[in-house]
């Protein structure tokens, strides 16, 4: 049998998907393109309203465009709310959550038949094999699933269930298996990655499982999804100190002003992550943060104290984001609701100043020469593409560049010469 696969969400699920492609490989399906998959298997994401949204209209996308094929929701949308969506999305022949995928060989081979199923399961897919679905010379490394955090405005932890961190050994395993195929950046990622092995050994151990990763022969590590309360000093040490460490970090705060943390359910206030960042600053490390807008109750003021402290400490990425209404979170039932109009002036808001910042940024490197990442090729500008050891892939800025030859996953030293909205402009230097 023929399969294709759509995986949607963030990286963590990529992760998830990778698995399912090497788990469905080894059983003998065949990969194949959507128009001609026997079954398409859809991995969901079900955060926030949108998500779960946009994981009903691939569904129905692909059930018009792909008549032939059987499709099977994987995921968080199934592993939460297979039930509740099953007589409402006919053209499912399966829905398999997460702690399912162990079964999905048998589920594609069962489904041949008029038999529609939403699998109830609670035994995690033992992490066996990859098929990498990012460039070769990067990939995600995924060390635990699930989150202890319970911030009010969250349902993670109601769809992935408790924080379980992958044990040290097995991480290693995996990387030097990558490491092996050509992997070059591992970027760590969980719902809490400052958080690890908190379960398993007694206390937060990510700074013990980068050091045993470290010999596994890993160009750059990077960190992605840290808790501020969680960056101790033996971490910023350790980055700062280490060429294979990436000079950049994750941070998603969320908000800075006192009250609006303690509605969130976050357990720094505004003092410790002014005195982090001040921390991060001296050190010379690149902060990428993520913040959210319209909290219940977030006043004028509030809001104002967030621009303001973004436009002192001027982290180098930032994402924005509106506050969304979920069902069955403590943050649903508090008062003082921001207006949807509001909260896009407040997104705009911030996005215009996170853009001021970040050219005032580029336009200070014009006539400089730094490190780039080569990656892809954009043809429309007939140019090369890449990103710098402050900017993880996907998510934040590029490097354009002129370059008589190029190779994927190697770094180049450019010379910038301008800047285009977010991006940079250059020419690889010529060696002497």
């Amino acid at each position: 049998m023929t399969f294709g696969l759509i995986s949607l969400g963030c990286d963590k699920n990529r992760v998830d998907s990778e698995h399912i492609l090497a788990l469905l490989t080894r059983a003998g399906y065949t990969y194949t393109d959507l128009r001609t998959a026997e079954v398409i298997v859809i991995n969901t994401c079900a955060f926030i309203e949108s998500a779960r949204s946009e994981a009903i209209e691939t569904v129905l996308s692909c059930a018009e465009q792909y008549p032939q094929s059987k499709l099977i929701v994987t995921g968080c949308l199934a592993q939460k709310y297979a039930h509740e969506i099953f007589d409402s999305l006919p053209e499912v022949a399966a829905f398999v959550g997460f702690r399912d995928y162990e079964r999905l060989p048998n589920i594609l081979a069962e489904i041949g038949d008029a038999r529609r199923c939403a699998v109830d399961g609670c035994k995690m897919l033992e992490e066996e094999g990859r098929i990498l679905t990012t460039p070769p010379h990067y990939a995600y490394l995924k060390i635990a699933d699930g989150c202890d955090n319970y911030c009010t405005y969250c349902t993670i932890p109601s769809i992935r269930g408790r924080f379980v961190s992958r044990p040290i050994e097995n991480i290693v395993a995996e990387a030097e298996s990558l490491v092996r195929d050509g992997v070059r950046e591992l970027i760590l990622v969980a719902q809490d990655v400052t958080a690890y092995g908190r379960d398993l050994y007694g206390a937060p151990s990510l700074v013990r499982l980068l050091k045993a990763l470290l010999p596994t022969g890993i160009d750059k590590l990077r960190l992605m999804y840290c808790y501020p309360e969680l960056v101790s000093d033996e971490l910023i040490d350790l980055i700062a100190a280490n060429a294979q460490i990436a000079n950049y970090i994750d941070i998603p705060i969320q908000h800075i002003a006192d009250d609006v943390l303690k509605r969130m359910g976050r357990r720094t206030n505004s003092a410790q992550i002014r005195d982090l960042f001040a921390k991060l600053r001296a050190r010379g490390i690149a902060v990428r943060t993520t913040v959210m807008v319209g909290f219940p109750g977030e006043t004028q003021e509030q809001f104002e104290e967030l621009y303001s402290f973004l436009d002192t400490y001027r982290p180098e990425r930032v994402g924005v984001f509106a506050y969304s209404t979920e069902e069955d979170t403590p943050s649903a039932k508090l008062k003082g609701r921001v207006s949807a109009k509001e909260k896009r002036q407040r997104v705009d808001k911030l996005g215009k100043l996170f853009l001021r910042n970040v050219q005032e940024r580029n336009r200070s490197l014009i006539g400089r020469t730094v490190p780039v990442l080569y990656e892809d090729v954009d043809y429309d500008r007939q140019m090369f593409k890449g990103r710098t050891e402050a900017d993880a892939p996907d998510i934040d800025c590029c490097v354009y560049f002129k370059a008589d030859y190029a190779d994927v996953g190697t770094v180049y030293d450019v010379t910038i010469t301008g800047v285009d909205g977010y991006d940079l402009i250059g020419e690889q230097k010529k060696q002497l």
